[in-house]
């Protein structure tokens, strides 16, 4: 039974976010997400007791995903190369790799369909939101951080700025790929951040895990 449960909370967030994504928050009803994922007006409120506490549940789903994503990939360009400038241009190159299947599976917009209906979305919504960002933020900056103690940029940069741009490429680039319905654009962009931090960093281009390679053999 709890099994069924599960299913059918899932299946109502699947539909709702796909709605919101379509029509915005505000235009998703509680009647429409009911019917699209055919479930009883019960069913619904046993999982959910208003639209708010769907839309937080809605968010809080997507930055437990985007926080999942962003550790199964950190770890991965980690394993490559002990090099921290290495580890994030590694990180970058493998979301440009996988980025046209991952384009129409994220979505990118949800964030900004509650950001700008803040006040429909209830308490609560802003904070996972801004939780979500600082995630990335803080995960990048100690990256960012400890790849300038290796590699002195050449050039004076602000590390947590730079930061919150790769997050904000990242984001912009499912936002460009949704309204163009062109999957491409998101990893040329990706490849544009990741061309700055080798050239920020003084990398050779297309040599991952070259910082592994010398620590073992030295």
């Amino acid at each position: 039974m709890a099994r069924d449960g599960t299913a059918n909370r899932e299946r109502i967030l699947d539909t709702a976010q796909r709605l919101v994504l379509e029509r915005g928050f505000a235009a998703t009803s509680v009647d429409a997400v009911i019917t699209e994922a055919s479930a009883s007006k019960g069913g619904f409120f046993h999982h959910f007791h208003s639209k708010n506490e769907l839309g937080l549940a809605l968010l809080e789903r997507y930055a437990a995903a985007d926080k999942r994503l962003l550790e199964e990939f950190m770890t991965a360009a980690e394993a490559e190369t002990d090099d921290p400038a290495e580890q994030l241009v590694a990180f970058v190159r493998h979301f440009e790799q996988v980025a046209v299947e991952l384009a129409p599976t994220q979505p990118g917009c949800l964030f900004v369909s509650f950001i700008y209906e803040s006040q429909l979305a209830g308490a609560g919504a802003g904070d996972v939101i801004a939780g979500s960002i600082r995630e990335w933020r803080a995960r990048l900056l100690e990256k960012l951080e400890a790849a300038a103690l290796v590699h002195p940029p050449a050039t004076a940069v602000d590390l947590p700025s730079l930061a919150d741009l790769v997050f904000t490429v990242f984001e912009g680039g499912f936002i460009l790929t949704r309204a163009m319905d062109e999957p491409a654009h998101l990893p040329a962009q990706l490849a544009h951040v990741r061309h700055y931090l080798e050239l920020l960093f003084g990398l050779s281009p297309g040599r991952p895990g070259r910082g592994r390679r010398l620590a073992a053999t030295a």
